[in-house]
């Protein structure tokens, strides 16, 4: 008897499958890169109008300072400004090496991306939630040594804009959900990004492209409604910065940093080059130099030392930020030593220019039906995203007072379905119960058996001692 008392103990504390935690469904995030705010209002769009009938549009929203793609993608994914999670640019460099890493070859340097602040994949996947990254960017690094479950990096190679393929992008993540159950999903596109650098964001190519974003996106409410997901998942589609025309000689003058300082004299290394910000480390006690050359040399750059960046943009104030930081007015892109850059459209530039904002799409069983945001920073998607998957955020710097109105009235925890297959089935569960009532009754008379027994055998004892007294008296 004894030993079902340990039988019990183990089936009373047995922890619950991962997969059936309750949370308010499963969630997809897609982020378009580049997918400046309005976009859609010169293009014909069916189905991102059908969203904003069928769930949430906010009228725009700001991503952080700096409007790059991989700090502004890790902000989403953490909710911290950028001087705190420490992604600072799409290019990881080292002043001391003169070593400067591509954005994709930066995808799978961990030492990049690991800086103390976990991404929402890690908090989830600790929570006892599955969870995958296609192409996102960030989700191909180890944090704290722990890899994100199931991770997708582009290629160097890969096709930004092949339909074919985005398409079956979504059909791969959709069997993740339903054939393994995931729970939180991000993908990431790399368009209408490329093509609003190239030929620029005011041409027929960008409305082609959204074109086909909107398509793929009809696509995927196809497919979720295929799959019977339209009552389990929770689907964000938002992006990481807008996109500007760049402003070209001889319309103005064109900013060129070597107009104004010797590079080879005053400066040992620089992030230039790229788009409307940069960053300048000085040679040994030529700081002061640096900035005095640069402070007023052109009238659409602004130039600070790094203690002195505005406080506003949450930006300065991280040990990889160089001593002096410079950026141009919208349209105006840091140049170096000379002009090489042929884009037509560029990002990087004040967050709070209206180019650089960007949109925000949510549908589902948990969003409101026609529900129109009024606009919020970046950083409020993550607190959103831990409310939908029922997860206890990190320290962060988002609120859901910006994003708490986007529900349904009463957003109620989906309960959990018992998994099927090689998890626990439901007769297996039912079976469980009666295991455990069956063994708490065996306790029950266990308790109450052994006391009544010593009892008895006590006074049988006495009984016993008492006739052997008389008959040696007889």
């Amino acid at each position: 008897m004894l030993l079902l008392l340990p039988l019990l103990a183990t089936a009373a504390c047995a922890p619950i499958s991962p997969s059936a935690q309750s949370g308010f469904g499963k969630l997809l995030v897609i982020s378009f890169d580049g997918f400046r705010w309005n976009y859609d209002q010169d293009v014909d769009t069916p189905n991102l109008d059908r969203l904003a009938e069928e769930g949430v549009k906010a009228k725009y929203i700001t991503p952080p300072f700096v409007t790059m793609t991989s700090p502004s993608h890790f902000t989403t994914i953490t909710g911290r400004w950028v001087e705190e999670h420490g992604v600072i640019h799409n290019l990881m460099f080292d002043p001391e090496t003169q070593k400067k890493y591509s954005h994709k070859a930066t995808q799978n340097k961990t030492e990049w991306w690991d800086n103390g602040v976990l991404p929402l994949w890690i908090t989830a996947q600790n929570q006892g939630k599955k969870v995958g990254s296609f192409h996102y960017p960030g989700g191909g690094a180890n944090y704290s040594g722990q890899p994100v479950y199931r991770s997708l990096v582009e290629s160097f190679d890969h096709p930004d804009s092949n339909e074919t393929e985005w398409k079956q992008n979504i059909d791969i993540v959709m069997n993740w959900f339903t054939k393994e159950d995931f729970d939180f999903v991000t993908l990431y596109y790399g368009e209408p990004d490329k093509v609003g650098h190239s030929p620029g964001p005011e041409t027929e190519q960008r409305k082609a492209i959204i074109r086909q974003i909107d398509r793929t996106i009809g696509y995927l409410v196809e497919v979720i409604e295929r799959n019977n997901l339209k009552n389990k998942l929770n689907v964000i589609i938002t992006s990481d910065h807008g996109m500007t025309t760049v402003k070209k000689h001889p319309e103005v003058k064109e900013i060129l940093l070597s107009e104004y300082i010797n590079f080879r004299n005053l400066v040992k290394f620089d992030i230039v080059d790229y788009g409307g910000a940069g960053m300048v480390l000085p040679k040994p006690g030529k700081e002061e130099e640096l900035y005095q050359a640069l402070k007023n040399a052109h009238p659409h750059l602004k130039v600070f030392k790094k203690e002195e960046f505005p406080v506003q943009f949450h930006y300065a104030h991280n040990k990889r930020i160089l001593p002096i930081l410079v950026y141009g007015d919208p349209g105006y892109s840091i140049n170096g030593r000379v002009i090489i850059y042929v884009n037509k459209g560029d990002h990087g530039f004040d967050n709070k220019d209206m180019d650089m904002k960007t949109i925000f799409r949510a549908f589902g069983p948990a969003f409101k039906r026609k529900y129109l945001s009024e606009p919020f920073d970046s950083i409020h998607i993550y607190p959103l995203m831990c409310k939908l998957l029922g997860v206890n955020p990190e320290p962060h710097n988002g609120s859901l007072a910006w994003t708490e109105q986007m529900f349904v009235d009463r957003l109620e925890p989906i309960q959990p379905t018992i998994p099927s297959g090689k998890e626990t089935t439901s007769a297996g569960f039912v079976a469980a119960i009666v295991v455990v009532s069956i063994l708490g009754v065996l306790v029950l008379i266990f308790i109450i058996y052994v006391p009544y027994t010593a009892v008895q055998r006590k006074k049988g004892n006495k009984q016993e001692e008492k006739l052997q007294k008389n008959m040696t008296t007889f």
